[in-house]
């Protein structure tokens, strides 16, 4: 466990990656939303989605995890194991991370009626039907989700190269398109949106998660063929 934990440590060395770079984008997006929301005339709430700017950052910070610190971890004598259990305990804790921020962000909100302007970046009806703790497990598993899609990426070209990475990627989008394309076909659309508003945001989530759970079996999978 205790080098486990070092694996911790070693993710955590560089805290711009972790830390500051998804504060900054976040900080950022928040002001540019509110600036708009500000030249926006009229009183009624107004609502956007910068609040998931940094949720491509972790998508970035999954990738890095496996290309820049793997290498490095097996000069150190770091078994495969214990570097994919500590970046995943990383993972977890940067992303418990982001949905405090979430939460301490719609706070700010709800006090300042959407920074004196009425507008909101994190307090979003659908994501806070569930309540402050429903809200911080969507963005939770969304920067979870996001992380470990990137990881995974990696993996998978660290082991096998870039065109397997580029086959697999074609091969999702083409999955992605069938369905859009059958769900019209079938004219489907209507029963797939009342699906989604009956799951609710948390019930998504929670479906994330088994999401997550299956991208991290296949990025372990494929972890045991990955080359420094």
């Amino acid at each position: 466990m205790s080098r486990t934990l070092n694996v911790v440590r070693l993710q955590l060395i560089n805290k711009q990656t972790f830390i500051w770079v998804p504060l900054i984008v976040l900080a950022g997006a928040t002001l540019l939303s509110v600036l708009i929301y500000a030249m926006i005339p009229g009183g009624e709430p107004k609502y956007g989605g910068g609040g998931q700017a940094p949720l491509w950052v972790f998508f970035a910070v999954g990738m890095t995890a496996m290309t820049l610190t793997f290498p490095f971890s097996q000069a150190m004598s770091i078994t495969r194991r214990e570097f994919f259990v500590g970046t995943l305990i990383t993972a977890v804790l940067g992303s418990a991370f982001m949905g405090v921020l979430f939460l301490i962000g719609g706070a700010i909100e709800l006090l300042t009626d959407g920074y004196g302007v009425n507008g909101y970046v994190f307090h979003l009806p659908w994501l806070w039907e569930a309540g402050p703790l429903g809200a911080f497990i969507v963005y939770f598993t969304l920067a979870l989700f996001f992380f470990v899609v990137g990881f995974t990426g990696a993996t998978i070209y660290k082991s096998w190269g870039a065109v397997v990475i580029t086959v697999v990627g074609v091969a999702v989008g083409l999955s992605l398109i069938g369905i859009i394309y059958l769900i019209t076909r079938l004219e489907l659309w209507e029963q797939v949106w009342i699906g989604i508003l009956d799951f609710g945001a948390l019930g998504l989530a929670l479906w994330g998660l088994v999401a997550v759970a299956v991208l991290a079996g296949i990025s372990f999978l494929a972890f045991r063929r990955a080359k420094p």
